[in-house]
């Protein structure tokens, strides 16, 4: 057999989840409720995944949830009972406002503030977009 036809043929066994993986994946929400309170115990790796400083993140999601919240040690820890899809839906909307790039859609972009106003800049094509609300 020739090399394409190895190549081929490799390609075709490989598992479904291997050949659609993303580069970019946030991880769901892992956590549990403890009386009226919801805790988050992988909130920093969240965070970290997305680069973002875990407090930016945490008003966005505490403002679109209408709930006190704090970050403690065993991680977010939220003043009512949200469910996990409620959570990863504000984190998903999160990451579309203030972590991919509008132009190419790569999540490689940081926040820079000049003059008072908050923009996203991409760092993979160099784009550079306002944002529309300060958190």
């Amino acid at each position: 057999m020739n090399y394409e036809k190895l190549l081929k043929k490799a390609k075709e066994e490989l598992p479904e989840t291997t050949k659609s993986q993303e580069r970019f994946e946030v991880p769901n929400v892992r956590g549990h409720i403890q009386g009226n309170k919801t805790i988050i115990s992988n909130f920093n790796l969240i965070a970290s995944t997305l680069r973002r400083e875990p407090k930016h993140i945490l008003k966005f999601i505490l403002k679109e949830l209408a709930t006190p919240g704090d970050i403690k040690k065993k991680g977010l820890i939220l003043g009512r009972k949200v469910s996990a899809r409620m959570i990863n839906k504000k984190i998903a909307k999160y990451v579309k406002e203030y972590v991919t790039c509008k132009e190419c859609g790569k999540p490689d972009t940081k926040l820079v503030t000049e003059d008072r106003i908050d923009f996203i800049k991409c760092t993979a094509c160099g784009a550079i977009h306002p944002i529309k609300t300060r958190i």
